[in-house]
């Protein structure tokens, strides 16, 4: 199922890809993402800021790596969703994941104004991937 692989990819990068039986892009997204993770501390951010440590949040992320983030989850996701169903539209099928992409950098940019900054970048990013997701199910 196309929306399976997607969602597979949200919960982790290369999930979805593992789903889609793609082996060795699976193992590489999921070294990258790893990586990114650890070295942006995007997990120590996340915690602080939904423990109300939004300050500390900000403090502890290493915006080096982490804004390489949105844009990768974002096409992870995407590769994910693509690939699951044969002869898809290649680009109209990644235009809600581009603004996810992107929506989802300019929140991490301006993350310091937000009120719950890893929430709010993570729904910037899920949104528009999950509506791209109902409205292009069919192509």
């Amino acid at each position: 199922m196309r929306n399976l692989a997607a969602l597979f990819s949200m919960l982790m990068p290369g999930f979805g890809q593992l789903y889609n039986r793609q082996f060795l892009k699976s193992v590489f997204l999921l070294f990258v993402e790893h990586y990114d993770n650890v070295m942006g501390r995007i997990n120590t951010a996340i915690h602080l800021d939904f423990n109300g440590f939004h300050q500390k949040a900000l403090e502890a992320a290493n915006f080096q790596y982490l804004l390489f983030y949105p844009g990768f989850y974002a096409y992870t996701v995407w590769d994910a969703w693509y690939f699951a169903k044969p002869n898809a539209d290649k680009t109209k099928s990644a235009i809600p994941f581009l603004i996810g992409g992107f929506l989802g950098e300019f929140g991490a940019i301006f993350s310091s104004r937000l009120p719950i900054p890893t929430l709010m970048v993570g729904l910037l990013m899920v949104i528009p991937m999950i509506t791209g997701m109902i409205i292009l199910r069919n192509q």
